[in-house]
C-alpha cells in the first residue's frame, strides 16, 4: 500500500499538481484584474470623472484580497483537518465558478446599480477560492519534497502566477487586437472568463488524482490533529502569525504596484496606448517568471529567511527611483522599469511559500501558512493600487515609491524579529 501511495505521488503529479491549480487560479485573478483597468470603469461604474471611475473599479478589485483570509480560515480549517487533496478542489472550484459567472455578468446601462454589487460577490468568490488554494498547492509541493530542497520544490506552485498573468494579459492582447474597440467592450472582454471553464475542469481532473501529503498522514497517524487550528494558531504561534503577516507585505505590494498600477498610470497618465503598455507587462512578467526558480536555488544554499532580506532590501533600493522611471513618460524607462520591478518581485516570491509553511508544524500549517499569506495581501496590495493613484495624482509619482520603501522596511524588521523555530515535515 504505501509502494502505491509512492507511485501516486510522484514527483511529476506533485510538481505538477501543485503548478497546474495555481495557473488556473492565478489567471482567473489577474483577468479580473486587467478588466478592473481597461473594462469595468466602463461598463459598471459610469463615471463623469475616469479617475473616480478607475478607482470605484478598483475598490472591488480589493474586495478579494478582503475575503482571501476567510478562504484561509474555512479551507485551511479543513485541510489540517480531513487532508489537502479534498480542500485544494474545493478550492478550485469556487473560484472557478466565481470567474465563469463574471463572464455572464449584464452591465451597469442593463440593471443599474445591481450591476457592480453583483461583481462585488462574484469578486468575493474569487478571493474566497484564492484563500484556500494557495496554501494546500504550496504544501503539496514541500510536504513532498527532500529537505534540502525545499524552496525549490516550493517555487513551482509560485510559478503559476506569472504562467498566470501570462496567459491573461495575453489573452487580453489577443482580443484587443483582434476586434474593434466596440465589439470589445461589448463582448470581447467577457471571453477570456467564460472560457476560463475549461481550465478548470482541466485542474479539477488533475487535483483527483493526487493523493494526501507524506506529513499529513503522519502527523493523522501519530494522532497530532488539534480540534481548531485557527485557534491553536492564535494561542501558540502569535509570534509567526504577526510577523509572518508584515513579512509578506512588500511581496504584494511591489507586485500589484508593478501590475496594476502601472498598467493603470502609463495608459491614463502617460498617454501609452493600451496595446503598447499590455505588451511591456507581458514582457516584464518574463523577468518574474525567470527569477522564481533562480531565487529558489539560492534560498536552498543560503537559507529562505537570508534571501527574503537581501530581496527585500533591494526592493526598498528600487522604491527611490519611481519618480526617474515614470515621470517622462519615455515606453523605453517604463519597460526597464517595469522589468526590475517583476524580477525583484521574482526574488521574493520564490522562496516565500516554503518560508512560511516551514513557520508552522503540520497539524496547523494549512490554516498558519494560508492566513499570514493572505493577510499580508490584505495589508499590502487590497488597496495598494488605489492608494499609488491617489498618492501619484494628489503628489507625486516618487511618493508612490516612497510607499513601497517603508513597506519593505516593515517587511526587513519582521524577517529579522520572527520566530526561529523549525518544524518537522
Amino acid at each position: 500500500m504505501k509502494t502505491n501511495e509512492n507511485k501516486k505521488n510522484s514527483l511529476k503529479h506533485v510538481l505538477f499538481g501543485s503548478l497546474i491549480g495555481t495557473t488556473i487560479e492565478f489567471f482567473d485573478f489577474y483577468i479580473y484584474a486587467n478588466a478592473a483597468v481597461l473594462v469595468f470603469p466602463q461598463l459598471f461604474f459610469p463615471s463623469s470623472d475616469s479617475t473616480m471611475a478607475t478607482l470605484e473599479s478598483l475598490a472591488t478589485f480589493s474586495i478579494a484580497f478582503l475575503s482571501r483570509p476567510l478562504g484561509s480560515a474555512f479551507f485551511g480549517h479543513y485541510g489540517d483537518k480531513i487532508g489537502r487533496k479534498f480542500t485544494l478542489v474545493a478550492a478550485l472550484l469556487t473560484m472557478g465558478i466565481s470567474t465563469v459567472t463574471i463572464g455572464f455578468l449584464p452591465s451597469y446601462a442593463s440593471i443599474g446599480v445591481a450591476a457592480p454589487l453583483l461583481l462585488m460577490l462574484c469578486r468575493f468568490g474569487q478571493g474566497v477560492g484564492l484563500g484556500g488554494e494557495w496554501g494546500g498547492a504550496v504544501l503539496l509541493a514541500i510536504e513532498n519534497a527532500p529537505p534540502n530542497k525545499r524552496a525549490w520544490y516550493g517555487m513551482f506552485p509560485q510559478l503559476g502566477a506569472p504562467i498566470g498573468l501570462l496567459l491573461s494579459g495575453g489573452t487580453f492582447l489577443l482580443l484587443t487586437d483582434s476586434m474593434s474597440n466596440e465589439d470589445f467592450m461589448n463582448y470581447g472582454w467577457r471571453i477570456p472568463f467564460i472560457a476560463s471553464a475549461f481550465l478548470v475542469i482541466v485542474g479539477f481532473y488533475i487535483r483527483t488524482k493526487i493523493t494526501e501529503t507524506p506529513s499529513f498522514e503522519n502527523a493523522k497517524k501519530q494522532e497530532e490533529e488539534v480540534k481548531v487550528p485557527f485557534l491553536e494558531l492564535v494561542k501558540s504561534y502569535k509570534n509567526q502569525l504577526v510577523f509572518g503577516t508584515f513579512a509578506a507585505i512588500t511581496t504584494f505590494l511591489v507586485f500589484y504596484l508593478m501590475t496594476v498600477f502601472t498598467l493603470s498610470w502609463a495608459t491614463s497618465d502617460l498617454g501609452i496606448v493600451k496595446r503598447d503598455g499590455l505588451l511591456i507587462q507581458l514582457f516584464s512578467v518574463l523577468f518574474f517568471a525567470l527569477f522564481i526558480p533562480v531565487s529558489a536555488v539560492v534560498a536552498d544554499k543560503i537559507g529562505r529567511r537570508k534571501m527574503l532580506i537581501v530581496a527585500t532590501a533591494a526592493i526598498a533600493v528600487f522604491g527611490f527611483f519611481f519618480s526617474y522611471f515614470l515621470s517622462s513618460g519615455n515606453i523605453v524607462l517604463v519597460t526597464i522599469f517595469a522589468c526590475i520591478g517583476m524580477s525583484l518581485m521574482g526574488f521574493t516570491y520564490g522562496p516565500l511559500g516554503t518560508f512560511l509553511s516551514e513557520l508552522f508544524p503540520t497539524n496547523v500549517r494549512y490554516s498558519g501558512a494560508s492566513l499570514t499569506f493572505n493577510m499580508a495581501g490584505i495589508l499590502g496590495a487590497a488597496f495598494a493600487p488605489m492608494i499609488a493613484i491617489w498618492l501619484a495624482k494628489t503628489y507625486d509619482v516618487s511618493y508612490v515609491g516612497f510607499y513601497l520603501v517603508t513597506a519593505a522596511l516593515i517587511s526587513i524588521v519582521s524577517f529579522l524579529v520572527i520566530s526561529k523555530d523549525e518544524h518537522k515535515f
